[in-house]
């Protein structure tokens, strides 16, 4: 994460909206908490919003909190995420999953700063500042008719495009290294050089995601010591429900040409036909593209750096 470190900071630095975009597990959320502790709000409340994992019937609540005897089941007052969140981060993750009725309303906060409980008469301010992430496109989400051109504007003032892992296959030695922390095996498990470049030749469709799994699943099995070729080729078939060839292989290469194939129908980036690593063009830059930051100007621009 060396080479985002300069974007990275200076979205803490500033207090404007962030969109926060890339494939699912590349580690949005990750991100979004790094920024709110790097900036000037870091020793208040960080409150997440999982905008696909609240019932459709409970996100008005959830969002905006509630009075007593606002509903049925309203037995007391609650507050909101919004409220929560006091001067300090509002997280919407994968906001490209709100309903649009929900959108309206939080176009409302985000241009007037306020908002009212469910059953509430009393107007409370808003101050946090909100960074949404998502891996929708969002501006066809607009032009679909499925997310709100003007709520696209508001959120997306500063935006952080976060390349997935397959484009950044430099860093897997630092993000092993701090896989095998997190699962509590630092300082007992190790992967050789020859166990990095198997997970260097997989596609990690899951990412950040499927990369910690796979460093779970050979801590698993390794209580101590270097980490072998055949515990890391388990664990990357179990992961993905198949078997895994070594890419110097005939079959390692026609498994990678089909693979291609399928990334190709897809629609994913910069691949050679036969690998699982960046593109020959890729490669001779030696440098995966960065995230990029930028102030947002018009929907659909080639310019967003």
């Amino acid at each position: 994460m060396a080479a985002l470190e300069p974007r990275i900071r200076a979205a803490a630095e500033r207090d404007a909206n962030l969109l926060i975009t890339g494939e699912t597990g590349v580690g949005k959320g990750r991100l979004a908490r790094r920024i709110h502790a790097l900036g000037r709000r870091s020793g208040r409340p960080f409150v997440q919003v999982d905008c696909t994992a609240l019932a459709p019937t409970l996100v008005e609540s959830e969002l905006f909190g509630h009075e007593r005897g606002a509903f049925t089941d309203a037995a007391s007052r609650r507050l909101g995420r919004l409220e929560r969140a006091g001067a300090g981060t509002l997280f919407l993750d994968e906001v490209g999953d709100l309903p649009l009725p929900l959108q309206a309303k939080l176009l409302r906060v985000l241009q007037d700063r306020e908002f009212e409980r469910v059953g509430g008469a009393e107007t409370l301010a808003f101050r946090a500042r909100v960074i949404a992430a998502t891996h929708r496109d969002l501006v066809a989400q607009v032009e679909a008719g499925h997310f709100r051109e003007d709520l696209y504007y508001r959120l997306d003032v500063l935006h952080l495009d976060v390349p997935p892992l397959r484009e950044r296959l430099d860093e897997l030695p630092a993000l092993v290294a701090s896989a095998l922390r997190r699962a509590d095996a630092g300082e007992c498990v190790e992967f050789g050089a020859a166990a990095l470049a198997r997970l260097g030749g997989h596609l990690w469709p899951g990412n950040l995601r499927e990369l910690m799994n796979v460093v779970e699943r050979c801590v698993a099995e390794v209580a101590e010591g270097s980490v072998g070729l055949d515990v890391v080729d388990a664990a990357l078939a179990r992961a993905r429900g198949r078997p895994v060839f070594p890419a110097g292989t005939s079959v390692g290469r026609r498994a990678g040409s089909a693979s291609h194939a399928a990334r190709s129908a897809t629609g994913s980036r910069g691949y050679s036909s036969n690998t699982c690593c960046p593109s020959t063009e890729q490669a001779s830059h030696g440098v995966a593209p960065p995230c990029r930051l930028a102030h947002s100007e018009r929907m659909g621009r080639p310019d967003r750096e």
